[in-house]
C-alpha cells in the first residue's frame, strides 16, 4: 500500500511537507491542535458558501497538507457539520451547524459590538445600529441612539433589501444570483425616492462596492437618511451590517461623505472583534 492510501487521502497522493502529528495536549495554552485545525476547516468551508469547495482547495486555504484536511472533514461530515455533494466533492455547511446557530442568538456579537456603537453615536451625533444577515434578509440586532434624539426602534425588524441602506449594503457584497434571489419579485415603491427599476439599482449597487458603503434618502421612510457599511468574514462574505442614520434634517445627503467612512470604519473594526468570538 503506498504512503498515500494509508493516510487515507482519495486524492491519491501524500502531502509530507507538515510534520507528524504529536500527542495532543493542551500545555499552557489549553489549545488543542486538532480541533483548532477542524474549526478553521470549518470557519473555511462556511466562507465558501453558496458553492462549497473540495477538501484539497480547503487544505490550502488552511495551510493544512490534504490527508489530514480530508480526516478533518470526514469526521466533521459524520456529525453532519458539513455535507459533501457526490458529484462534484465540494463542501459545504451542513445542517447542524444551522440548527446550532439558531440556538445560539446573537449575545457574543452585541457584547462585543455594542462599544463601536456607542462610540459611532458619540462621535456623529445619531444613531448607529447593527443588523445580521439571516436566511432570508437581514434582522436588526443592537442600536445606540443619542440621548437628546427620537428615533424610530429598529430592534428586531426586517426591512426590504432594495429600500435602505442596510439592504443595499448587503446586496452589493454577495454574489449576483443570491442577491437577486432576495429581491424576490418587483420591487415595491414605499417613497418616491424608493429605486424600482433593477438596472438603476444594479448600477447603484456597482458603486456602494466603489466607494465601500451604501447610502439611503429616504427610500423606506421618507424623512429617515442615512449610510451602511458591511461588517465581512474572512472571504469578502457580509455577515452583519453597520449603519448610520437619523432625519433628513440631521443626516442630509451632504453629510454622506463624513458618515460613509466612519460606517466602514465601525464595521471593519467590528470584523476583527468578530474573530476572537
Amino acid at each position: 500500500m503506498s504512503k498515500a492510501q494509508s493516510t487515507g487521502d482519495p486524492h491519491g497522493t501524500a502531502d509530507t511537507s507538515e510534520p507528524p502529528a504529536t500527542a495532543e495536549q493542551g500545555g499552557a495554552s489549553g489549545k488543542v491542535q486538532s480541533l483548532e485545525r477542524a474549526i478553521t476547516l470549518l470557519q473555511a468551508t462556511a466562507d465558501s458558501a453558496p458553492d462549497g469547495d473540495t477538501a484539497s482547495r480547503l487544505a490550502a486555504r488552511c495551510g493544512l497538507n490534504r490527508a489530514t484536511a480530508w480526516r478533518l472533514l470526514s469526521t466533521l461530515e459524520q456529525f453532519g457539520l458539513v455535507e459533501r455533494s457526490p458529484v462534484t466533492n465540494r463542501y459545504t455547511i451542513g445542517f447542524t451547524v444551522a440548527r446550532m446557530a439558531s440556538a445560539a442568538g446573537f449575545d457574543g456579537l452585541i457584547r462585543r459590538a455594542h462599544g463601536t456603537l456607542r462610540r459611532v453615536s458619540e462621535q456623529t451625533g445619531e444613531t448607529a445600529s447593527l443588523a445580521v444577515v439571516q436566511q432570508l434578509g437581514l434582522a436588526y440586532i443592537d442600536e445606540v441612539t443619542p440621548p437628546v434624539v427620537l428615533a424610530a426602534k429598529w430592534l428586531g425588524r426586517h426591512v426590504p433589501m432594495h429600500a435602505t441602506s442596510t439592504g443595499k449594503a448587503l446586496l452589493a457584497w454577495l454574489p449576483e444570483e443570491e442577491a437577486t434571489s432576495l429581491l424576490g419579485g418587483p420591487l415595491e415603491a414605499y417613497t418616491d425616492t424608493t429605486i424600482t427599476d433593477r438596472t438603476r439599482l444594479g448600477a447603484e449597487l456597482e458603486q456602494t462596492r466603489e466607494r465601500g458603503y451604501s447610502v439611503c434618502v429616504g427610500e423606506m421612510e421618507r424623512n429617515l437618511y442615512g449610510v451602511s457599511a458591511p461588517v465581512l468574514g474572512s472571504r469578502g462574505r457580509p455577515f452583519a451590517i453597520v449603519s448610520i442614520w437619523g432625519p433628513q434634517d440631521r443626516v442630509p445627503e451632504s453629510r454622506f461623505t463624513a458618515l460613509g467612512p466612519l460606517a466602514r470604519a465601525a464595521a471593519e473594526e467590528i470584523a476583527q472583534t468578530a474573530q476572537r468570538l
